[in-house]
């Protein structure tokens, strides 16, 4: 059996005597597999939709989904205002989700601060309890919720308030939906606090709650903000308790997605300002990552860890 010489060797064999010699290489070929993925995965629904937001719609007829724009039409993001009132669509999805953030984060943040700072029996079965149920499909709730929100449900003769068409239709679930999540991320970050910080609060005349949201949260910023980011999106996507509680009308409270489906009709269906739309729509969202993407990470990150 003969040897192949180095001259002899394929590109990739050549590669993988190279990688033998300096593993670094492979993870960098991993890194750069993984970047590209992920680019392509993430990044092309953008361009696509920008793509068909550019393109007439009737050139959209014409060459079906065009992997280039077929015209240049930047007034479909105009457009989009002046067909339906996307602006308020958008406005309540945007309110939901501040209402539905400022309630999750404190009432996670008593939460927190008795599973992460406090011994008592029956912790930890307690905890997983609460985590248990954000991992219901939320369609299992949707039938009573429906009922007791329409006013179908009654107690001693008093039949609950009608809360169709209204935030408390859709922040109620969400804001239960979504704080499991946010109780386990801050109970995480709670807990790394030192006690003494806590204590000279307390000497100082403060009380529990005065030193939670004056001590413990300020030293949690990274955690409090991560849950409260998490929480924000979760909400400004949502549409299946948003279909159900609205009419679909932006009077009625109906959320963003409603706006983007808005542009499909019986008979035509309006690509280019449903892709406008959309892109319109995530410019919120992206805002907010960038703002806080630093505080996000060092959030994810931090909390893995306990000193």
């Amino acid at each position: 059996m003969t040897v192949a010489t180095e001259s002899e060797r394929g590109p990739f064999s050549r590669w993988v005597r190279s990688t033998i010699d300096d593993p670094r290489k492979a993870y960098r070929a991993m890194f750069y597999v993984a970047t590209v993925f992920f680019l392509f995965t993430t990044l092309f629904p953008f361009y696509w939709l920008l793509v068909l937001a550019l393109t007439p719609n009737d050139a959209i007829a014409d060459f079906g989904f065009p992997p280039v724009p077929q015209g240049f039409n930047p007034g479909a993001f105009v457009e989009v205002f002046t067909t339906v009132p996307f602006h308020r669509f958008v406005f309540n999805s945007f309110v939901l989700g501040v209402a539905t953030t400022a309630i999750v984060l404190v009432l996670a943040s008593l939460a927190g601060y008795v599973f992460g700072r406090l011994d008592f029996p029956g912790k930890g079965p307690l905890m997983l309890l609460i985590l248990a149920v954000s991992y219901f499909p939320p369609a299992a709730f949707i039938i009573p919720l429906f009922r007791l929100f329409t006013g179908n449900v009654s107690v001693l003769g008093v039949s609950s308030p009608s809360l169709f068409n209204t935030p408390g239709a859709m922040v109620l679930p969400f804001s239960a939906l979504f704080m499991p999540l946010s109780i386990f991320i801050l109970a995480t970050f709670y807990g790394q606090i030192p006690d003494g910080l806590e204590d000279a609060a307390r000497i100082e005349g403060t009380t529990r709650l005065g030193a939670l949201f004056r001590v413990i949260v300020p030293l949690s910023a990274p955690g409090v903000a991560t849950a409260g980011v998490l929480t924000f999106i979760s909400v400004y996507n949502e549409f299946f308790f948003s279909f159900l509680m609205t009419s679909g009308e932006a009077d009625a409270w109906a959320p963003l997605v409603w706006g983007i489906l808005s542009y499909q009709g019986q008979y035509s269906e309006l690509y280019n300002l449903m892709a406008a739309a959309s892109i319109v729509g995530v410019l919120p969202v992206a805002i907010l990552v960038v703002v806080a993407q630093e505080k996000i990470v060092s959030g994810l990150t931090a909390g893995a860890l306990k000193e």
